[in-house]
């Protein structure tokens, strides 16, 4: 994704900048309205991140002006307000989701995500596939060169999650959150072991192994011969 973020305050931004990059997205920064405006209706990203309350010109107002110059770029708002009238208000400024402060970084992920997805519609795949590994959602079938892999419900969703995202860092709080539904560390080695019996089922025996530990980092489903 190509994201724009709107925010004044700068641990929240620098925070924001680097869980997006570290998720494999590009981001770019705007600490103030007026800036923030001149870059959302000039340049191309595939969704918006505008915190409601900033210097110069405030978050609705920019969402106000973008829909009435035609520039319907995916929103979402983030605010400290969060009563139903604030939301609405947001929603009706022309806002696509509304996002209370505090939050976890993985719900501003997945939310962003889906707003993308909702501006693209067509991306419905049911087969996803990295080099010679296939899974297939629908049978809940993994194939590698053709040989059928059994794989526990846990490991069957911890690989969809790093197929989904083949050729991204996939960071260890993304993982706990969506294969474990965990929202805190829970301080052990569950993702370390849970990896280490997926790569011997799906890499064992390959000459091309394909998942990958970023250090310090997360993982990565990768094709190194890929172009």
């Amino acid at each position: 994704m190509q994201i724009l973020l709107i925010e004044d305050d700068r641990e929240t931004a620098e925070f924001i900048r680097k869980g997006m990059l570290q998720s494999g997205h590009q981001i770019d920064l705007a600490d103030n309205g007026n800036d923030g405006l001149d870059l959302a209706s000039n340049d191309s990203y595939d969704v918006l991140v505008i915190d409601r309350m900033l210097p110069g010109l405030d978050g609705l107002s920019i969402v106000r002006t973008l829909r009435s110059m035609e520039i319907m770029t995916p929103t979402l708002i983030l605010s400290a307000l969060g009563d139903v009238d604030h939301r609405v208000e947001g929603l009706q400024a022309g806002g696509d989701d509304y996002l209370v402060k505090p939050y976890a970084f993985t719900e501003l992920l997945a939310r962003l995500q889906a707003l993308v997805r909702r501006a693209q519609p067509e991306q419905t795949n049911t087969v996803l596939q990295v080099r010679d590994l296939r899974m297939d959602l629908l049978k809940h079938k993994v194939t590698r060169a053709e040989n059928s892999i059994e794989l526990l419900p846990r490991e069957f969703t911890l690989l969809k999650v790093l197929m989904q995202h083949a050729d991204q860092v996939v960071t260890r709080t993304i993982l706990l959150e969506k294969v474990w539904d965990y929202h805190f560390d829970p301080q052990t080695n569950i993702i370390d072991v849970h990896i280490s019996r997926l790569r011997n089922k799906i890499d064992k025996g390959f000459d091309m192994p394909l998942l990958n530990t970023v250090r310090g980092v997360g993982y990565m489903l990768h094709d190194p011969e890929a172009t």
